[in-house]
């Protein structure tokens, strides 16, 4: 069976030239590559399981699950009971509105940046650093430095959670209150509270209420910083993201 790039590229330049774009997209939005590739096959077929879709989406089977898992997670797909599992596609125009509303969150934080900078002159309030493997490290860091509250919103949890698992649990046996804030059906270590919200695009994380980092979807750049005046700010927004959490699960 062709994928459905292939597929694509035998209904001429045209139509591959769109596949490429689409993927390009779906990348600059937070999808890795294989996401990508595996939401484009979602749509294609309608739904299957992860051994067709992967053979679809041309991406290795033995990736597949985590793939389908992972769309699940940042809203581009659902589930359905039973053996095997399927996977049907979130409808594109869905995804779409939803991408709108993260994206206008991302910027309405960047804009109080902004005016934050131009308020008090241009000082280093704002830390940058740049590849993944320093912004991970960088959240663990954080998440070590806490002492009472920690808390993280991201579509990239599965990932997070994998590569700092062990420090999560040593800042639950210190007592730090931990959330985590990301899409449905995710596993969480114990003592986490999560609360569900499909469709995030950025990473963030605000720690005892001083330390704050906004990362890049992929987590490949972040900023951050223990300005008071912008920590203040992302709390009054991660706040509201966790009181609609709650209403949600009352």
């Amino acid at each position: 069976m062709p994928t459905v790039e292939e597929a694509a590229a035998t209904l001429g330049s045209e139509v591959s030239q769109e596949y490429r774009k689409a993927v390009e997209v779906l990348s600059k939005v937070g999808l890795t590559l294989y996401e990508a590739k595996a939401y484009i096959a979602l749509v294609a077929r309608g739904g299957g399981d992860a051994p067709t879709l992967a053979e679809s989406a041309g991406i290795p089977r033995t990736s597949s699950y985590k793939v389908l898992e992972s769309l699940t997670a940042k809203g581009y797909a659902s589930p359905s009971g039973g053996k095997p599992i399927l996977f049907r596609p979130k409808p594109p125009l869905e995804v779409a509105e939803s991408l709108k509303s993260a994206i206008q969150d991302v910027f309405e934080k960047l804009e109080l940046l902004h005016k934050v900078v131009a308020d008090h002159g241009e000082p280093q309030l704002v830390y940058l650093l740049s590849g993944r493997a320093k912004v991970v490290a960088k959240i663990g860091e954080l998440l070590d430095r806490s002492t009472k509250t920690f808390i993280l919103t991201t579509p990239q949890l599965s990932e997070i959670r994998d590569e700092l698992g062990k420090k999560v649990a040593h800042a639950v046996k210190r007592g730090v209150e931990i959330t985590f804030v990301s899409g449905p059906l995710q596993r969480v270590p114990e003592g986490v509270r999560l609360i569900a919200r499909p469709t995030l695009l950025a990473t963030e994380v605000l720690a005892d209420g001083e330390h704050a980092l906004l990362a890049a979807p992929g987590l490949d750049a972040c900023g951050f910083t223990d300005n008071p005046i912008l920590t203040a700010h992302l709390k009054q927004f991660l706040d509201v993201v966790l009181e609609k959490g709650q209403e949600a699960s009352a």
